[in-house]
This record gives C-alpha cells, sequence and structure tokens, in this order.
C-alpha cells in the first residue's frame, strides 16, 4: 500500500500540506506572535504588512504605517513609510505560553525588535478590532483542525461499531440500526444544523460549544461509514475464518474487532481521510453563519464572519484571507484520501 501511495504525487504533495497544517495546530502559540484577543481600536482594519528581507544584507523589517484621516469617508487611511523601518528578528521573545500546553515559553517564530510585535508587526493586517489576523489565523488553525479530527474519531467509532454490529449480527438490530441511518440522512443537512445549534444554552462558555460543536458534527457524519462497514460486514461474515473463530469460541465483539475490521482497515484509513473535509467544512460553515462558535472563540469560520459585509471586504479584503487556508487543507486531504483509496485498492494497478 505504502509503494502504491507513494506513486501518487499529488497524494503525496497533499500529506506534507496537511503535517505542516498539523504542526501549525501543535505549535500555533510559537507561530503567533500577538495574544488573539489583544486588540487596539487605533488599529482597525491595518493593511498587511510586506515583509522585505533586504536592506544593505540580510536584514527582514517591515515598513511602518503613516495615517490620516479621510476627508470624504472620515475613515483612518494608512500607508506605508519607508522612512519607518521596524526590524523583525526570528525566534523573539513575546508573550508568554505553554508550548504543547505543558513548557513555559516565550519564544516566537518572528517578533520586532525593542517594541512589542502586537503594537507593530500585522503580517495579514488586522480585523475592525485591530486584532492581528496573522496570529489569529494560527489559533483558528488549531481550532478548527482539532474539531474536525475529533469528529472524525467520533464518527469512525460510531460507524465501525453500529455498523458492524448491523451487518454481523443482523436481524432486529440491522432493522433498528438502518432505520436510524435513513432517518439521519431524509432529514436536510443545514435546518438540522439550524435546530441542533440553536439549542446550544447561550451561557455555556467557548469549551462547552466547542464540545458541543463537535459531538453534533459527528453525529450526523457516522451514517456513511455505518453503510460500508455494514455491507462488508454481510460479505464477510459467511467467510470460513469467520466460522472458525466462533467454533474456536470467540465472542461476537473479538471477532468484529480482531477478524473483521482489520480485514478492510485500509478502506477504513481512506474512507476517514475524506471524511475529514467534510468535517472541517461544516465548522467552518457554521461558525460562518453564526450557529457554531461564536467570540470570543477563534476559528476559520468565527474569522470569515467578518468578511460577510461586502462592503467592509470590498475596503479591507485581507479580512477574506482565512479563506485561503480552508481551501488549501481542502485540497490536501482530497488528494491524500484520493491516494490512500488508489492505494487501498486490491483491484487497482
Amino acid at each position: 500500500m505504502w509503494w502504491r501511495f507513494r506513486r501518487h504525487k499529488l497524494a503525496m504533495v497533499g500529506s506534507v500540506v496537511v503535517l505542516l497544517f498539523y504542526g501549525v495546530v501543535l505549535f500555533a502559540d510559537f507561530f503567533a506572535y500577538a495574544a488573539p484577543t489583544a486588540s487596539e481600536a487605533q488599529r482597525s482594519l491595518l493593511p498587511p504588512q510586506p515583509l522585505h528581507w533586504l536592506d544593505g544584507g540580510f536584514r527582514p523589517h517591515v515598513y511602518g504605517f503613516s495615517g490620516r484621516r479621510d476627508p470624504v469617508t472620515l475613515k483612518r487611511v494608512y500607508t506605508p513609510d519607508p522612512a519607518k523601518k521596524i526590524p523583525v528578528r526570528f525566534f523573539a521573545r513575546g508573550f508568554e505560553y505553554r508550548l504543547l500546553g505543558l513548557i513555559p515559553a516565550d519564544r516566537h517564530l518572528v517578533g520586532v525588535e525593542g517594541a512589542a510585535a502586537e503594537e507593530t508587526l500585522f503580517l495579514l493586517g488586522t480585523d475592525e478590532q485591530g486584532r492581528d489576523l496573522w496570529s489569529r489565523l494560527m489559533y483558528g488553525t488549531r481550532t478548527s483542525l482539532t474539531i474536525g479530527l475529533l469528529g472524525v474519531t467520533i464518527s469512525l467509532v460510531l460507524g465501525v461499531l453500529l455498523g458492524g454490529v448491523s451487518g454481523f449480527c443482523g436481524g432486529g438490530f440491522d432493522t433498528v440500526i438502518q432505520r436510524v441511518i435513513e432517518i439521519l440522512r431524509s432529514i436536510p443537512t443545514i435546518p438540522l444544523w439550524l435546530g441542533l445549534a440553536a439549542a446550544l444554552p447561550s451561557s455555556w462558555t467557548v469549551g462547552q460549544v466547542y464540545f458541543a460543536i463537535t459531538l453534533i458534527i459527528s453525529l450526523i457524519g457516522w451514517t456513511e461509514l455505518a453503510r460500508v462497514v455494514r455491507g462488508r460486514f454481510l460479505s464477510l461474515r459467511e467467510e470460513e475464518f469467520v466460522m472458525a473463530a466462533e467454533l474456536a469460541g470467540s465472542s461476537q465483539a473479538r471477532i468484529i474487532l480482531t477478524h473483521l475490521v482489520p480485514s478492510f482497515s485500509s478502506h477504513i484509513i481512506a474512507a476517514t481521510t475524506l471524511a475529514l473535509p467534510a468535517m472541517i467544512i461544516s465548522e467552518t460553515s457554521l461558525s460562518f453563519l453564526g450557529l457554531g462558535l461564536r467570540p470570543p472563540a477563534v476559528s476559520w469560520g468565527v474569522l470569515l464572519q467578518q468578511a460577510q459585509n461586502v462592503q467592509a471586504l470590498a475596503i479591507s479584503p485581507w479580512l477574506l484571507t482565512p479563506a485561503i487556508p480552508v481551501i488549501v487543507v481542502i485540497l490536501a486531504f482530497n488528494f491524500m484520501g484520493d491516494g490512500l483509496r488508489d492505494a487501498a485498492d486490491p483491484y487497482g494497478h
């Protein structure tokens, strides 16, 4: 399977991209140079600062901004001032955090010399509250990708367990589980999300809403895998090795987990990989519509909420930047899933 997967170039590229994104998930505090909630009204809607690498040698720097009030719109207009060169340093000190949630640290990938990075460095600009978009994007990546991973894990457990029981035991178990699947699949997805999200109390904390959204997405997404697992179990339960295991006294749980599931584990891996993009899109869509995570939580969908206003988007197009990682990671997961599916196909070449 590995040799066949390696020949799929797009799948290899997609795998590298996915690993890089999950590297950001693990070290989001290190890649961010400003706290995600640090805001300042005077820095509202600052444009991105291009990073300049050379200045009589290798001296990374950005230009400071000069602000003025537009006499027509009365809005602050910022223009780069080449006379204000702000040196950028790598592995600079900044706000304190816990690396991997355990190790106290204050080093960040980039920072500035002699000043607070959140006050002078804006690689992707700022939002309406003056919060740094690059740093919030790092934290949003952590939230959105972990929700996708947790949601797929729960869906995988439910799909394999209920699909296995349905296909292997049959009878009343099969009838009840299949009717539940048909009911869930017949309900339109968006109204179901609306109802479940509206049922969440507004007094819940960010952590409670996070886990509730994860459960909602996973409880909807397990049905597809359960159908696939049921079909495979129906074809495998009459095989000789299953009959031999039954005669040897193995329990049904042992037969399912030890003998049946490993026989098509490659297919489960491929199906899980292809389900991850759907989970990420679900969370992003819910949060974008205001039905999922809500501020002060930070996710891709929450970041894109400010891009709903067309007028604000025309003035500040960088507010749409969080859509780029969504597109990139979805494509990467799809390429990787296609490669895994082709590599796991026993009839492929």
